[in-house]
């Protein structure tokens, strides 16, 4: 789906507005191979992902919002007054039962795998039979088989037109379609300058590996692949992948990453601690001290960005990811 702003003479852009702004309901909209129904907007929706949140919260509807879920980092501060007012249920996946103590007409789930149809929270049939809705972010299924469970596996690199899309959906389940269209023209807008900040620099071939985590310090990566967020966000800002997979997140050893030899290291910061390497901290302790990682270029010369891991996520603050990368490039000697 493709947005623009289109220039009309201000007696019909008045008049198209007002029209625009309202949703009619019944509202039916596809999501994610299903069509969901909605006689009116919903009151209160369980947000079980921190892309889904934010999103929402974006959108000006955390009085909606009965309980949220699944956290990579803390909220953004632009948003800290709203979640302040929200309960957090659980900064993992919440139980089934405690989603329905919450009451919603909506789930809105940022992954498959929580809500699903192997949903880890609960299935969509699950739901439907209380006569709860439960809506997906397309990000995690266009151009993705999320049959194989797990992380799924990406049949088309990520478009940030999955995102745009999960925002006009939102805004218009929910009645406030200008909010939608406004959020998508300031994304767009600032992923435009972030880029050209990147691509002004003049530098040519430059390669950057993203390290999102590990089991431990003495485990093998898991990495950004080709066709994943991350791997996006490269090739927007002209910098090469080293790791040449389509898979999203393979698991790579450093002796390869190293034979690879980035000029950039990425690493994903974030607060959850499923796994001891989820500490940027102990990321940068062992680059600096394993004797492999520790003769990377990128090491010694200090070319290494952290960024939040919300920020290299499907969500609003992708934008925010690229921007904090275009801006550590610029602080590096990189020659041309």
């Amino acid at each position: 789906m493709k947005y623009s702003l289109i220039v009309l003479p201000a007696l019909l852009l008045n008049i198209g507005s007002a029209l625009a702004d309202q949703t009619s309901y019944p509202l039916t909209i596809e999501n994610c191979g299903r069509n969901l129904t909605f006689e009116t907007q919903p009151e209160r929706v369980v947000s079980i992902g921190q892309a889904s949140t934010e999103m929402l919260y974006e959108l000006g509807l955390y009085k909606n919002v009965a309980g949220t879920a699944v956290w990579f980092n803390e909220v953004h501060a632009k948003y800290k007054e709203m979640n302040d007012q929200v309960e957090r249920m659980n900064d993992n996946a919440p139980s089934f039962e405690s989603v329905l103590a919450k009451k919603p007409q909506l789930v809105s789930s940022q992954y498959e795998w929580y809500v699903g149809a192997e949903g880890s929270v609960g299935t969509h049939e699950q739901f439907e039979t209380l006569g709860i809705q439960s809506y997906t972010l397309p990000s995690d299924c266009i151009g993705k088989d999320n049959s194989t469970g797990g992380d799924g596996t990406r049949t088309e690199s990520f478009s940030m037109e999955s995102i745009y899309k999960g925002i006009d959906q939102l805004s218009t389940i929910f009645n406030v379609k200008d909010a939608g269209q406004t959020t998508i023209t300031s994304l767009q807008g600032r992923h435009e300058k972030a880029v050209k900040r990147a691509k002004n620099l003049g530098v040519k071939d430059l390669s950057a590996v993203v390290w999102f985590s590990s089991p431990d310090q003495q485990a093998d990566a898991y990495v950004a692949g080709q066709k994943g967020v991350p791997g996006f966000m490269l090739k927007e800002l002209g910098i090469r992948n080293v790791i040449e997979t389509d898979e999203e997140w393979p698991i790579v050893g450093w002796e390869t990453i190293s034979k690879a030899n980035p000029d950039v290291i990425i690493l994903a910061r974030m607060d959850r601690r499923r796994r001891p390497m989820d500490d940027y901290k102990l990321k940068l302790e062992f680059l600096k001290s394993d004797p492999v990682t520790s003769q990377l270029d990128a090491v010694v010369n200090n070319r290494i960005i952290i960024v939040d891991a919300h920020a290299i996520q499907p969500s609003v603050r992708i934008t925010t990811g690229l921007e904090t990368i275009a801006g550590e490039l610029e602080k590096f000697n990189l020659t041309q």
